[in-house]
């Protein structure tokens, strides 16, 4: 079925099942390339030549037959249409049939053997057609001065046609040749670079001064720039050292002088630059400078406690103030590019929405992860930053204690924590090296450290020259000792925590790494990953330290790599509070005596043997000088008094009396010696009389009996030693 048409509408086409019409032919012809040109003139001209043989044929009365002309082509009943219109003789058929001959020519072109053969059929024409046949050969005159007429204009179209193609092919041409230029440009710039090198390595090598000129050098008479080019021919000579270094100088010479004339410049002191240019490379030292000399861009860290972020960078920006978040790191930074207000005075800075804080100090904080309802400790609180967001990320549940050992800055501590609502805060003031007598079992512990403010001298510039070694010693020696209470602080056992973040805004390593490889050597705990997700790994090695390889896990950041203050972040987990590091050297330590012992047990034996010698010959000494045998015996009994090992109390009473008795025997057998030295008798102290009479036994009393028998037997040899010498 077809489709339904009113009655006062006109059919506008075809009906769906109808059959299709033909294209409708085209009224100006389609413009044609050169190439294709030139084939179609020389056809023109030779269909023209046929033409002018067919009209001479017909003059000569040619007959040809009354049915029409046929083609071999399937195009048989268009030039059925052209014949017909040819015999009428009309003008306007005549255009139709060149616009058709064009048409015809097109196909000719696709298929340049196909030729249009005219088959007369049927009986010539008689003498009676002949007026029409004379008319045909003057219409076919005319027709071919007007093909003539139109051939030009149709050369004339082409040229146009040609033009307009070539306009449509220039926009890939203009890519070709940029292209082309592109690649100019790029080899341009290669033959330069490679020019510059070749320059360089041959006529633009950096002179190293001799030892005396670089000791006269006058830095502050000489020009800025000059110095700076020296800089910088230096450190292209050192990076590549092997090529451009001079014969016979050594690399430390360039570093010493390079790291003088970078101390000039950025107003550093001698120590403190070789300290930077120990820390870093010298490709990186350059840009480490630089950094330090700009400040750290301004940041903002919304307090979750009273506002949202995206309510409080709607608020600011209807202040006029350019802000944007801080990093994908941090859900409550913000950084303030530009204000039209004072960032530190705004109503919303006034009502507690946000506080002032560098984006390194939120490191420690996430580093800690406290959770709801512990008790976290801030052992070096002071302003309060950190302190908050603690507050803020337990949602004030739980309990943090803020201490501080500077009074004067607790105040700041105490006014930020009621300006941002923290509900769950006590301040305390004691000494953080003390404060595990003070309260302990913490579930989490962070210790800020003071430092020597090393990462921070963009905010500080007097660090580059205030700053000597026993600053750096002091310094060390006192984070230690805070670590070590911190660690004693916080409770092993904690079901959810028994962690501790230390951090320091400092980049010196015996502020960082050697403390922390303190505490591991002095407390049971381990380094555990610190969990943030940016950061440059501690070091292991650095000089002539060398520390546990665990402290790989803490993380530095630098200026000049993340555009915040230079910071370190360490995180420990407490096993226990027992020190094995202590009890392995104290193990160790016994161990090695006892080796020692045995070894040396031999050696001590022969020692006592030469020992007892030594004081043999000392006797046989004094009893020359003395005269008496009593003298010598009596010389001999005290030299047996100092050789005895202390025994009891009541053991010594005892020997004395048997000793007194016998010298009392002695004196009353030798009368006749000429002299008898006056003997005080040694009475024993009063000590020594009431501690016998306490601790007394008889069994005691028959121990020291059976001593005394033996030493009595010596002074007898003696003496018979001394009367055969006389």
């Amino acid at each position: 079925m077809g489709r339904k048409v009113k009655a006062n509408q006109e059919p506008k086409g075809p009906g769906r099942k109808a059959r299709k019409q033909p294209a409708p032919v085209p009224l100006e012809p389609k413009p044609r390339n050169p190439k294709r040109l030139k084939k179609q003139l020389q056809k023109k001209e030779e269909k023209k030549a046929n033409r002018q043989k067919s009209s001479s044929e017909n003059k000569a009365g040619v007959s040809l037959s009354d049915v029409p002309f046929a083609f071999d082509d399937e195009d048989s009943e268009i030039e059925n249409h052209e014949d017909d219109n040819d015999l009428l003789g009309s003008d306007e058929d005549d255009t139709k049939a060149n616009l058709l001959d064009s048409d015809i020519e097109e196909d000719d072109e696709s298929s340049d053997d196909d030729e249009i053969t005219f088959k007369a059929k049927g009986k010539k024409f008689s003498d009676d057609n002949q007026n029409w046949l004379k008319l045909a050969a003057e219409d076919s005159d005319s027709d071919l001065g007007d093909d003539d007429f139109g051939a030009d204009e149709f050369d004339a179209m082409d040229e146009d046609s040609v033009n307009d193609s070539s306009s449509d092919e220039g926009p890939m041409d203009m890519e070709r040749e940029s292209r082309k230029l592109e690649k100019q440009a790029a080899e341009d710039e290669q033959l330069a670079e490679e020019e510059m090198q070749t320059n360089i390595m041959e006529s633009e090598k950096f002179e190293l001064p001799s030892a005396e000129e670089i000791e006269k050098i006058d830095r502050a008479s000489e020009d800025l720039q000059g110095i700076q080019m020296r800089i910088r021919d230096n450190l292209n000579t050192i990076a590549r050292f092997a090529e451009l270094r001079e014969k016979g100088r050594s690399r430390k010479e360039y570093v010493d002088l390079l790291q003088k004339d970078l101390a000039f410049v950025y107003g550093y002191s001698d120590f403190m630059m070789e300290k930077m240019m120990s820390l870093f490379p010298i490709s990186e030292i350059l840009d480490v400078l630089e950094a330090n000399e700009t400040p750290r861009p301004v940041t903002i860290r919304t307090n979750t406690l009273k506002t949202r972020k995206r309510d409080l960078v709607q608020a600011l920006v209807n202040r006029g103030v350019n802000i944007e978040p801080a990093g994908d790191w941090t859900k409550v930074g913000l950084v303030v590019f530009d204000s039209n207000v004072p960032i530190g005075a705004t109503p919303e800075y006034l009502a507690g929405h946000y506080i002032l804080q560098s984006a390194s100090s939120f490191l420690p904080c996430l580093a800690l992860e406290p959770q709801l309802d512990e008790r976290v400790l801030d052992m070096s609180s002071a302003p309060g930053g950190k302190t908050t967001y603690l507050c803020a990320l337990m949602k004030n549940t739980g309990l943090v204690v803020a201490n501080d050992a500077n009074k004067e800055r607790l105040s700041a501590t105490v006014a930020n924590i009621h300006r941002l609502g923290c509900t769950n805060t006590i301040v305390t003031h004691h000494d953080g090296r003390q404060f595990p007598k003070v309260m302990g079992s913490f579930d989490r512990v962070l210790l800020d450290a003071p430092c020597s403010g090393s990462g921070v001298i963009a905010k500080d510039q007097s660090v580059k020259t205030s700053k000597v070694e026993k600053d750096f010693q002091r310094c060390s020696h006192l984070q230690k000792e805070l670590i070590l209470a911190a660690i004693d602080s916080c409770n092993p056992k904690s079901a959810t925590g028994g962690y501790i973040v230390y951090s320091t805004c400092s980049i010196m390593v015996m502020e960082n790494e050697a403390v922390v490889d303190y505490a591991l050597k002095h407390r049971n705990v381990k380094v555990v990953d610190t969990g943030l997700p940016f950061g440059k790994s501690g070091f292991v090695k650095h000089g002539q330290y060398r520390f546990h390889p665990s402290l790989e896990k803490t993380r530095r950041y630098y200026p000049h790599t993340h555009n915040m203050d230079g910071f370190y972040v360490a995180k420990l987990q407490v096993l226990s509070h027992e020190t094995p590091a202590n009890t392995n050297k104290n193990k160790e330590g016994k161990e090695r005596l006892d080796e020692a012992t045995q070894d040396g047990s031999d050696d001590s034996a022969l020692s006592q043997k030469s020992t007892k010698k030594g004081k043999n010959k000392k006797t046989n000494k004094r009893k020359k000088d003395k005269s008496g045998p009593a003298q010598e015996g009596k010389d001999t009994v005290d030299q047996e008094k100092q050789d005895e090992s202390k025994g009891s109390e009541i053991s010594k009473k005892s020997t004395k009396k048997s000793k007194n008795k016998k010298i009392d025997k002695a004196k009353k057998d030798k009368k006749d010696s000429p002299q008898q030295p006056a003997e005080d008798k040694k009475k024993p102290s009063d000590s020594e009389t009431k501690s016998g009479k306490i601790k007394g036994t008889q069994k005691k009393i028959k121990a020291g009996a059976s001593k005394m028998e033996q030493d009595t037997k010596i002074p007898k040899k003696s003496k018979k030693s001394s009367k055969k010498k006389d």
